[in-house]
């Protein structure tokens, strides 16, 4: 209802042709009131040259009436003006939701702050006296509430200014000496100050954990693109090679097929004939078995002995048929088998033997490395050689596990992922998650790992393992150790041994090299961030060398 008594007096006080309140007012003679520039500009626009009208009502005056301000009405304006200045704005007044002024009468305005001295909640202007006078200055305003109450005791009516640390609870001072007396008691606001300590250190904690674990979601973010960048290349190289065998599998089932029912028919000939002659021979013992029948059941002895005689004996026959295994289709089998098994061996070489453990993502958070061989064992992992990454003096042998520098072209097909001017070779899994495996080497050997991206082709550093910033190695010198990465040289001290464990913990970007013998000790760990999945890998410096992965399980 104020707001429309607020309109309704605007429009009394406003210039109908501006709509705005009333500037130098004047009354035209039919006795309304406008702006006196407001009028004069309508007027001097009229397209009469000796008629004037009135806006509102539309009465014409012959003559131009004199217009003279009204001292009276402009007096009104003013104060109206001033009114409307100063009075708040609806937002200003407190709703059913909003802590209301105490001291605000009629419409209460918003209260800005509360007194926890005074109990009471004042709105801006209410509140300057505790900012002015020297009597509120040491009073404690807090964001406006509700429940001031609750800081009075119900018992004493008095401020709870005390902590109780034994019962953990607010008291007033006359509850410390009643009561609580002879418990633990301390100001209120000592034991806020303690708590707001601990408060901070917690949050300082909670920040932290954050910073940790929003660490921790951008490592697996980075682990989930190179899986699926890992991923596109395995569907395009798969789509690939199945492409061929869809081929060439259309060429031999059609064959296939006529093999098989021309061979049919030729055995199930061969059966229909022998049942023919199966059920001509049960006729015949049917026939055998009527007479006997007859001659069983003749009462008479002479009959009996006379017929006896006369029946003819069976013909030999064999007491059973002897079905044979069905070894007709035995050479189609075989076909087909040596068929699987090239197809197999194919499958080896283009690298689609996929291991879903080599591409399951550990998401789980990191943990201590493992402090023995048996704890490291149970991340071990069965790692062959990819024949397509191998140099070609490099031979495989012993199921693509071991791998020896020759000086001798050996007859492997061209392919992109080869290394060649380099004695390396990569592994055919892709390592993630926490993996450990082990390489038992002879003469100058490296043991590293590389990303799938490493380049291949060429003499450049781009391509050794250990010399750019796409793998990691440890070269192995007779009984001295040197760390490589990105070209960078890192001597190594440890005891010799032909055995080197590599620990991997592809999240928390550990790799770590063990000195295996009796006892595991540590030559050198990396901690880093891996971008994307990692594959071991070996070097070779001289003809004769070997490695091979080993079986550890």
């Amino acid at each position: 209802m104020a707001q429309r008594g607020d309109q309704l007096d605007r429009e009394t006080f406003s210039c109908s042709i501006c709509l705005d309140l009333l500037k130098d007012p004047v009354t035209t003679p039919c006795g309304h009131s406008y702006c006196m520039n407001c009028i004069k500009s309508h007027w001097d626009g009229e397209d009469g040259k000796y008629s004037y009208s009135c806006p509102q009502c539309r009465k014409m005056f012959t003559l131009r009436p004199v217009l003279l301000k009204s001292t009276m009405l402009a007096d009104l304006v003013e104060e109206r003006k001033t009114g409307l200045q100063a009075a708040p704005a609806d937002h200003c007044y407190a709703g059913a939701e909003d802590v209301a002024c105490d001291f605000c009468t009629g419409r209460k305005l918003k209260a800005i702050k509360s007194c926890l001295q005074c109990l009471a909640s004042y709105c801006e202007k209410h509140l300057h006296p505790h900012y002015e006078s020297e009597t509120f200055k040491k009073h404690k305003l807090v964001e406006p509430s509700t429940k001031l109450q609750e800081n009075f005791c119900s018992r004493h009516d008095e401020v709870m200014k005390m902590f109780c640390r034994t019962d953990q609870q607010l008291i007033c001072s006359l509850c410390s000496v009643e009561e609580h007396k002879g418990h633990d008691t301390v100001s209120a606001a000592a034991e806020r100050a303690e708590r707001q300590r601990e408060l901070e250190g917690s949050r300082l904690n909670i920040q932290q954990r954050i910073q940790d674990r929003e660490k921790d979601v951008k490592l697996l973010q980075q682990q989930a693109e190179a899986i699926t960048l890992s991923a596109d290349e395995a569907v395009e190289d798969s789509e690939k090679i199945f492409t061929e065998l869809i081929r060439l599998l259309e060429k031999r089932g059609s064959d296939v097929e006529q093999q098989v029912r021309s061979q049919q028919e030729r055995e199930v000939s061969q059966v229909r004939e022998l049942q023919e002659k199966l059920e001509q021979e049960i006729t015949e013992l049917k026939r055998k078995d009527a007479e006997l029948k007859k001659l069983s059941n003749t009462e008479v002895h002479n009959q009996f002995f006379d017929n006896y005689p006369s029946l003819a004996p069976l013909s030999q026959s064999a007491s059973s048929i002897q079905i044979r295994p069905l070894g007709c289709f035995e050479d189609v089998t075989a076909a087909v088998s040596e068929l699987r098994d090239k197809l197999q061996e194919v499958l080896r070489e283009k690298r689609t033997n996929v291991s879903l453990t080599g591409t399951e993502v550990d998401v789980l958070l990191p943990q201590a490395e493992p402090k023995t061989r048996a704890g490291f064992l149970q991340y071990s992992r069965e790692i062959k050689l990819d024949p397509n990454t191998a140099y070609t003096e490099l031979v495989l042998s012993e199921g693509n596990r071991k791998a020896m520098l020759m000086y001798q072209q050996q007859s492997y097909s061209s392919h992109p992922d080869r290394f060649t001017d380099w004695y390396q070779v990569l592994s055919r899994e892709s390592l993630t998650g926490r993996c450990y495996w082990e390489v038992e080497r002879r003469g100058d050997v490296s043991v590293a790992v590389a990303y799938k991206n490493i380049s291949r082709a060429g003499e450049s550093y781009e391509c050794g393992f250990g010399l750019n910033d796409k793998s990691w190695a440890l070269e192995c010198n007779n009984n001295r150790y040197e760390f490589w990465s990105n070209n960078v040289q890192t001597s190594v001290s440890g005891p010799g041994s032909s055995r080197v464990g590599v620990y991997l913990d592809h999240s928390a970007g550990i790799l770590s090299f063990y000195s295996v013998s009796e006892t595991m000790t540590l030559l050198h760990r990396v901690q880093t961030t891996f971008t994307q999945p990692l594959y071991a890998g070996l070097r070779f410096d001289w003809s004769g060398d070997s490695a091979e992965l080993c079986k550890v399980k």
